[in-house]
């Protein structure tokens, strides 16, 4: 089965304190209601993660090599088949299609696939 994933923004700015998400103007109508929440689900294509680290399997979780291999689904390893990042972070404003979060750890340039709110 052959899936297509189309993103629906960028990672602008990663700086130290917030993030900066650039929503497509095509998905703007998508983002009504979303000051109405205080975290988010922000899913992102890993774009660094090379064709070769992506037939890795297993990993020293955290880059610890003093304890064994691990699987990749037992990792935040960003090593994996399918390079999707996932962070739940702080919602802090919304400036028309540009939305700012705390807490991401994507790399600017980074496609977002998807934005799902935190139920609290």
């Amino acid at each position: 089965m052959k899936i297509e994933i189309h993103p629906i923004g960028v990672v602008k700015n990663n700086l130290q304190d917030y993030q900066r998400i650039e929503i497509y103007e095509d998905f703007l109508e998508a983002l009504k209601g979303i000051e109405n929440f205080k975290y988010l689900w922000v899913l992102f294509w890993l774009h660094k993660v090379s064709e070769e680290d992506r037939k890795t399997l297993q990993v020293h979780a955290m880059g610890n090599f003093s304890v064994p291999k691990r699987g990749v689904f037992t990792t935040r390893s960003p090593r994996r088949p399918n390079p999707i990042g996932l962070t739940k972070v702080k919602f802090l404003k919304r400036e028309k299609n540009i939305i700012l979060v705390q807490g991401l750890d994507a790399f600017e340039g980074s496609p977002v696939l998807d934005i799902k709110i935190v139920w609290e």
